[in-house]
Protein backbone atom coordinates (compact mmCIF):
# COMPACT_ATOMS: atom_id res chain seq x y z
CA UNK A 1 0.00 0.00 0.00
CA UNK A 2 2.83 2.43 0.85
CA UNK A 3 4.51 1.79 -2.46
CA UNK A 4 1.24 2.34 -4.28
CA UNK A 5 0.67 5.69 -2.59
CA UNK A 6 4.19 6.86 -3.37
CA UNK A 7 3.86 5.75 -6.99
CA UNK A 8 0.58 7.67 -7.23
CA UNK A 9 2.31 10.73 -5.74
CA UNK A 10 5.06 10.46 -8.35
CA UNK A 11 2.54 10.04 -11.17
CA UNK A 12 0.45 12.99 -9.96
CA UNK A 13 3.52 15.23 -9.83
CA UNK A 14 4.72 14.11 -13.25
CA UNK A 15 1.18 14.63 -14.55
CA UNK A 16 1.14 18.17 -13.17
CA UNK A 17 4.40 18.99 -14.94
CA UNK A 18 3.15 17.39 -18.15
CA UNK A 19 -0.07 19.40 -17.86
CA UNK A 20 1.87 22.63 -17.35
CA UNK A 21 4.05 21.80 -20.35
CA UNK A 22 0.96 21.09 -22.45
CA UNK A 23 -0.84 24.29 -21.46
CA UNK A 24 2.33 26.26 -22.12
CA UNK A 25 2.92 24.92 -25.61
CA UNK A 26 -0.68 24.40 -26.78
CA UNK A 27 -2.71 27.05 -24.93
CA UNK A 28 -0.07 29.77 -24.71
CA UNK A 29 0.16 29.88 -20.90
CA UNK A 30 3.75 31.12 -20.68
CA UNK A 31 5.54 30.38 -17.38
CA UNK A 32 7.04 32.89 -14.98
CA UNK A 33 9.95 32.07 -12.64
CA UNK A 34 7.57 30.96 -9.88
CA UNK A 35 5.76 28.62 -12.29
CA UNK A 36 9.09 27.08 -13.24
CA UNK A 37 10.10 26.71 -9.59
CA UNK A 38 6.90 24.79 -8.92
CA UNK A 39 7.67 22.47 -11.85
CA UNK A 40 11.10 21.82 -10.35
CA UNK A 41 9.56 21.05 -6.96
CA UNK A 42 7.05 18.64 -8.50
CA UNK A 43 9.86 16.82 -10.30
CA UNK A 44 11.88 16.63 -7.09
CA UNK A 45 8.88 15.21 -5.23
CA UNK A 46 8.33 12.65 -8.00
CA UNK A 47 11.95 11.50 -7.71
CA UNK A 48 11.71 11.28 -3.91
CA UNK A 49 8.45 9.34 -4.10
CA UNK A 50 9.96 6.84 -6.52
CA UNK A 51 12.96 6.39 -4.23
CA UNK A 52 10.58 5.76 -1.35
CA UNK A 53 8.58 3.27 -3.42
CA UNK A 54 11.67 1.37 -4.51
CA UNK A 55 13.40 1.36 -1.10
CA UNK A 56 10.63 0.71 1.43
CA UNK A 57 12.77 0.41 4.59
CA UNK A 58 11.21 2.32 7.49
CA UNK A 59 14.12 4.78 7.89
CA UNK A 60 14.00 5.61 4.19
CA UNK A 61 10.21 6.00 4.36
CA UNK A 62 10.56 8.49 7.20
CA UNK A 63 13.30 10.44 5.40
CA UNK A 64 11.43 10.47 2.08
CA UNK A 65 8.23 11.55 3.81
CA UNK A 66 10.03 14.38 5.59
CA UNK A 67 11.63 15.55 2.34
CA UNK A 68 8.38 15.30 0.36
CA UNK A 69 6.51 17.18 3.08
CA UNK A 70 9.16 19.92 3.25
CA UNK A 71 9.29 20.20 -0.55
CA UNK A 72 5.50 20.35 -0.68
CA UNK A 73 5.53 23.12 1.92
CA UNK A 74 7.99 24.97 -0.29
CA UNK A 75 5.61 24.46 -3.21
CA UNK A 76 2.70 25.85 -1.21
CA UNK A 77 4.84 28.87 -0.28
CA UNK A 78 5.87 29.36 -3.93
CA UNK A 79 2.26 29.20 -5.15
CA UNK A 80 1.09 31.64 -2.48
CA UNK A 81 3.99 34.00 -3.17
CA UNK A 82 3.28 33.83 -6.89
CA UNK A 83 -0.39 34.70 -6.37
CA UNK A 84 -0.22 37.31 -3.64
CA UNK A 85 3.14 39.01 -4.30
CA UNK A 86 4.81 38.22 -7.61
CA UNK A 87 1.69 38.52 -9.76
CA UNK A 88 1.19 42.06 -8.48
CA UNK A 89 4.77 43.09 -9.24
CA UNK A 90 5.84 44.68 -12.50
CA UNK A 91 8.97 42.51 -12.47
CA UNK A 92 9.79 39.21 -10.84
CA UNK A 93 13.36 39.28 -12.08
CA UNK A 94 16.16 38.21 -9.71
CA UNK A 95 13.80 36.64 -7.19
CA UNK A 96 14.50 33.43 -5.30
CA UNK A 97 12.83 31.48 -8.12
CA UNK A 98 15.15 33.06 -10.71
CA UNK A 99 18.17 32.25 -8.58
CA UNK A 100 17.19 28.57 -8.27
CA UNK A 101 16.63 28.25 -12.01
CA UNK A 102 19.92 30.01 -12.76
CA UNK A 103 21.91 28.02 -10.21
CA UNK A 104 21.03 24.70 -11.79
CA UNK A 105 21.08 26.06 -15.39
CA UNK A 106 17.85 24.24 -16.08
CA UNK A 107 16.73 26.96 -18.47
CA UNK A 108 19.70 26.23 -20.72
CA UNK A 109 19.61 22.43 -20.28
CA UNK A 110 15.93 22.12 -21.21
CA UNK A 111 14.58 25.49 -22.33
CA UNK A 112 11.21 24.15 -23.52
CA UNK A 113 10.46 23.06 -19.97
CA UNK A 114 12.38 25.44 -17.71
CA UNK A 115 12.90 28.70 -19.58
CA UNK A 116 11.10 31.68 -18.07
CA UNK A 117 8.92 33.15 -20.80
CA UNK A 118 6.82 35.75 -18.98
CA UNK A 119 7.00 38.05 -16.02
CA UNK A 120 4.75 37.23 -13.10
CA UNK A 121 2.11 39.87 -13.82
CA UNK A 122 1.80 38.77 -17.46
CA UNK A 123 1.71 35.06 -16.59
CA UNK A 124 -1.59 35.23 -14.69
CA UNK A 125 -3.74 32.38 -15.95
CA UNK A 126 -6.90 30.57 -14.88
CA UNK A 127 -7.94 27.00 -15.49
CA UNK A 128 -11.65 26.27 -15.05
CA UNK A 129 -12.00 29.64 -13.34
CA UNK A 130 -9.35 28.89 -10.69
CA UNK A 131 -5.97 30.65 -10.69
CA UNK A 132 -3.44 28.24 -12.15
CA UNK A 133 -1.14 28.49 -9.13
CA UNK A 134 -4.00 27.39 -6.83
CA UNK A 135 -4.23 24.09 -8.71
CA UNK A 136 -0.56 23.67 -7.99
CA UNK A 137 -1.06 24.64 -4.36
CA UNK A 138 -3.86 22.08 -3.95
CA UNK A 139 -1.70 19.31 -5.40
CA UNK A 140 1.20 20.22 -3.09
CA UNK A 141 -1.15 19.88 -0.09
CA UNK A 142 -2.56 16.56 -1.31
CA UNK A 143 0.97 15.25 -1.96
CA UNK A 144 2.12 16.18 1.55
CA UNK A 145 -0.92 14.49 3.10
CA UNK A 146 -0.41 11.37 0.98
CA UNK A 147 3.25 11.18 1.97
CA UNK A 148 2.36 11.53 5.63
CA UNK A 149 -0.28 8.82 5.18
CA UNK A 150 2.48 6.37 4.23
CA UNK A 151 3.88 6.66 7.76
CA UNK A 152 0.80 5.05 9.26
CA UNK A 153 1.75 1.63 10.58
CA UNK A 154 -1.06 -0.12 8.71
CA UNK A 155 -0.67 1.83 5.45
Amino acid sequence: MKRGILILVALACLGAVAGAYFTQHHWGMEPCPWCILQRILFLLIAALALIGALLPQRAIQIGVTALITATSAGGVAAALYQHFVAAKSSSCNLTFADKVIGTFHLDTLWPDMFEVRANCADAIAHLLGVPYEFWSLMLFVVVALAALWTLRSDA
